[in-house]
């Protein structure tokens, strides 16, 4: 067996906190649509899941034509904020996250990848504008996968880094329940978009209020 070992992390609500132009383009997409925008607190409860599975979730009543319209148009805000106020790049790094990937990739043994419900060109964007690319090993998003929680992409990271399974860490049950679906150690962390009990529901191995805090996981799920 390597002696590697896999971090994945998820990006939206665990590495940069993008909610307002994900508030933002979802706001335009319903509009664009002449529907009723979702709130906030529920339009941010389906971040990680990909954009048709969300929409749907957000609207399940709705017809596959007017969700992928939906899709569509939120897709082209996302483009038009990129354009207009750097989308992603203005979405900040949360607080320990940057000095976390150092710590992480400072270890020859520790591999790091992402795993996202974002498409490929908005990952380029942010691992571009946050000078994240070098970081990370294996990348897998929405575009060459199914949706979380499904765990085709952490099988895939695994595959590509040489390591029969690893740790996921991210804000949403999604990503909890993608890492046990995938065998892999799960940690969630509670700065992100779904709350302590939505996460406790899907019993991550671990819990961390703040990137200070993954060292210790990790250790203690490595032992």
């Amino acid at each position: 067996m390597s002696e590697n070992r896999l971090v994945v992390f998820d990006m939206d609500g665990t590495l940069i906190d993008s909610q307002a132009a994900i508030l933002a383009a979802m706001n335009h997409a319903f509009a664009a649509c002449e529907l009723p925008a979702p709130p906030p607190a529920e339009a941010l409860s389906i971040v990680g899941l990909s954009l048709f599975e969300a929409m749907q979730t957000l609207r399940p009543r709705l017809a596959v034509p007017a969700l992928n319209a939906l899709v569509d148009a939120y897709r082209d805000a996302f483009v038009l904020q990129r354009a207009q106020a750097g989308g992603e790049a203005a979405a900040p790094l949360y607080p320990g996250a940057r000095a976390a990937l150092d710590r992480l990739s400072a270890d020859p043994c520790v591999l790091l990848g992402v795993a996202t419900g974002k498409a490929r060109r908005g990952l380029d964007h942010a691992l571009h504008h946050h000078d994240l690319g070098a970081y990370f090993t294996t990348l897998q998003c929405a575009d060459n996968h199914p949706s979380k929680p499904h765990p085709s992409m952490l099988h895939s990271a695994a595959v590509e880094c040489g390591v029969p399974r690893g740790v996921i860490v991210g804000d949403t049950e999604f990503d909890i329940m993608m890492g046990r679906n995938a065998g892999f150690a799960t940690i969630g962390v509670l700065w992100g978009y779904h709350g302590r009990a939505r996460l406790e529901a899907a019993q991550p191995d671990f819990l961390i209020d703040d990137f200070a805090g993954l060292d210790d996981a990790l250790q203690r799920l490595w032992g």
